[in-house]
């Protein structure tokens, strides 16, 4: 199975991919978490790019805040799907690296996931590994199973308890 790269600008950033790393502990999909900087370690950061595929990754997720480059920069370096994950700062609450992580230009795609959502990206992460892994490919399926009843499950016990 290929690995997935997760990469954060920051230590900071480190609960929200605490929920990135539960949700691929959840789905047996191997893993290697590193902080690099677009701007302080940029050059970690594109030697990691470059060799992904070789060492043996099939998608990354770059998690960052305030100016979200952190993402764009792997994308830059690899043609791998990255995955970008905006956390939220304390001045603009997020939306800085939002806007930086999905406004990318032409021929530099970034998948870009809700501000804090690592297990999202995680996910998709999960779906993109799984078009060529179908063992993968099924622990979705029964995961959306699973999700799915237990929706129906507090369903019922809103009904019964408010009829």
């Amino acid at each position: 199975m290929k690995k997935v790269g997760i990469i954060m600008g920051s230590d900071s950033d480190l609960p929200v991919i605490q929920k990135t790393v539960d949700q691929l502990k959840k789905l047996d999909i191997p893993y290697e978490v590193h902080i690099y900087s677009a701007h302080r370690t940029p050059v970690e950061a594109r030697d990691f790019a470059v060799n992904a595929r070789k060492n043996g990754f099939g998608a990354i997720i770059a998690a960052a805040g305030m100016a979200a480059h952190l993402a764009g920069a792997i994308a830059a370096n690899t043609t791998l799907p990255v995955i970008g994950i905006p956390c939220k700062s304390s001045v603009l609450d997020g939306m800085d690296a939002l806007l930086s992580t999905v406004q990318m230009p032409t021929g530099i795609p970034v998948a870009t996931v809700a501000i804090g959502g690592g297990a999202n990206a995680a996910l998709l992460a999960a779906q993109i590994i799984a078009v060529e892994d179908s063992e993968l490919a099924a622990k979705l399926d029964a995961k959306r199973a699973s999700d799915a009843a237990a929706v129906l499950e507090k369903d019922a016990a809103v009904e019964s308890k408010l009829q």
